[in-house]
């Protein structure tokens, strides 16, 4: 029986391009080209399945050129690259890769904000360029974590693993404003405190971003946003870039109108808005809060895990649209989409 075709279009690790090969015909990218959209399409000719990252832009036009595709399978757990309705009209399935990367990118998303707070990479750029000279008892000082009030946007699985190491760790103050409150339950052992979003920026020592990207959270954080904040206060961005607004952001750090930021998300990725790297109080890193080998490999097993199930009769473990499931399974392919 001829095996299904599938494209992976990063480059991976190369033990889960094996996995893959024991049951499909595969076609990797082991130079890990960024493919445009037309190299896209023509790596996508006749192809059952995509392992795809955040660089695969996969929307209607895609999907009416290939009415053969019937899974992709996302190596992230945010899926702003998928136009979801547009898959789930033509029974594609959507798949990503959610829990397996929450506790690191806590970690890290903690990790950028303390990096913030103290003014670590200022100080570091200051040490590199040979200007420590002596002691200053205001050299660098910062805002403390321990103590203060951590607000969050976004509690999902991300914002309440954050929200533990503050307060179990740091003794934190917790605030957080979200689509939906969490339970009494949830709430409960960090102490956390629904608040609205006003409230939320105006009262935040330290506000982390954890939200996902939509249409509808564009720029979620622009200037008027800033405005509310404290002129202390640091600002932390682990989920999407175009969460906030970038040039405001430029703008709000260098006329010290909120002390610091820390981004690993950008706008246009990987581009990064000039102004963000001439400005002194701000950590800047490249979309690296997952970015552990054993976390990337989980990732990259998960992904892999749906494309299998998706099309050897299984149960993908994490879709995200399951409605074009039947009984937990993908239904026969069609041979044309409308």
């Amino acid at each position: 029986m001829r095996r299904a075709p599938v494209l992976v279009a990063r480059a991976v690790f190369p033990e889960v391009v094996a996995r893959l090969s024991q049951h499909f015909d595969v076609e990797s990218n082991p130079e890990d080209r960024i493919f445009d959209k037309p190299t896209l399409s023509a790596r996508l000719a006749g192809k059952a399945g995509a392992f795809t990252t955040g660089s695969e832009r996969i929307d209607a036009e895609v999907l009416d050129a290939h009415p053969q595709l019937r899974v992709v399978a996302n190596m992230a757990v945010g899926y702003n690259n998928f136009d979801i309705p547009a898959c789930t009209a033509r029974g594609v399935l959507a798949t990503n890769t959610p829990d397996v990367l929450t506790e690191t990118t806590a970690d890290f998303g903690f990790a950028l904000m303390m990096a913030a707070a103290r003014r670590m990479a200022e100080s570091e750029h200051f040490l590199r360029r040979g200007e420590w000279t002596k002691w200053a008892y205001d050299m660098f000082t910062g805002s403390d974590v321990h103590g203060a009030t951590l607000g969050i946007l976004g509690m999902g699985r991300i914002g309440q693993g954050i929200a533990r190491r503050g307060a179990l760790g740091f003794g934190m103050k917790v605030i957080y404003h979200n689509r939906s409150r969490l339970t009494p339950d949830q709430e409960a052992p960090v102490g956390a405190r629904y608040v609205d979003k006003a409230t939320l920026l105006g009262e935040a020592d330290h506000l982390v971003l954890v939200l996902p990207y939509s249409a509808a959270s564009h720029h979620t954080i622009g200037a008027a946003e800033l405005a509310l904040m404290k002129p202390t206060a640091t600002l932390t961005n682990v989920a999407r870039g175009g969460i906030v607004d970038d040039a405001a952001l430029a703008v709000a750090l260098r006329e010290r109108r909120i002390a610091a930021a820390a981004l690993d998300v950008f706008e246009g990725e990987p581009r990064v808005h000039p102004e963000l790297l001439t400005v002194p109080n701000v950590v800047l890193t490249p979309h690296i809060a997952s970015a552990t080998v054993a976390t990337r490999r989980k990732m990259a097993e998960l992904a892999a895990d749906n494309l299998i199930a998706a099309l050897t009769g299984g149960t993908p473990p994490t879709p995200i649209n399951p409605e074009v499931l039947r009984d937990g399974r993908l239904p026969p392919p069609r041979t044309g989409r409308g």
